[in-house]
């Protein structure tokens, strides 16, 4: 009778696959071996292999979660930090995160929000200020950069 569910052997090669691909985080990983039913013990060895072997790296994923979701996605800090806070990414990887898009934040920001002004319809000038902010509040930027800017557009 064959096992069903696999060896430690072929997890680890699963799992090292699985994070060669794209950075994880730990609460991913964990989550993976869970769905292939490893035992506590299994999924501890499993995840020392893989920090030793640097597939798992928290702070790697950190910083290129937040430079994606920056990039990509146009978020700001406050939603990239509730994210990381939600894969129990602990404060200093937090922190090392937000530095990597510290240089090209504001010029970021700048660009999107800008972009979103013109591109909304909206003839009231009241409504069109609230639903630009209120935009870019949920893409998770400061409301002191968006009040700032929204002075320019008076």
């Amino acid at each position: 009778m064959s096992k069903e569910y696999p060896t430690v052997r072929e997890a680890t090669q699963k799992l090292e696959h699985y994070c060669a691909y794209q950075d994880r985080c730990h609460d991913e990983v964990l989550q993976k071996l869970r769905t292939l039913k490893m035992t506590r013990e299994e999924i501890d060895e499993i995840v020392v292999h893989l920090i030793a072997q640097n597939f798992l790296n928290e702070e790697r994923f950190a910083r290129s979660y937040a430079r994606g979701k920056h990039r990509m996605s146009h978020w700001g800090k406050i939603r990239i930090v509730r994210e990381l806070k939600l894969r129990h990414i602990s404060k200093y990887n937090i922190d090392a995160a937000l530095k990597e898009i510290e240089e090209e934040y504001l010029d970021n920001f700048h660009q999107f929000s800008t972009h979103h002004w013109e591109v909304l319809k909206e003839q009231n000038l009241l409504k069109k200020k609230k639903k630009w902010s209120d935009y870019l509040i949920r893409k998770g930027f400061e409301t002191n950069l968006i009040f700032e800017k929204m002075q320019e557009f008076e």
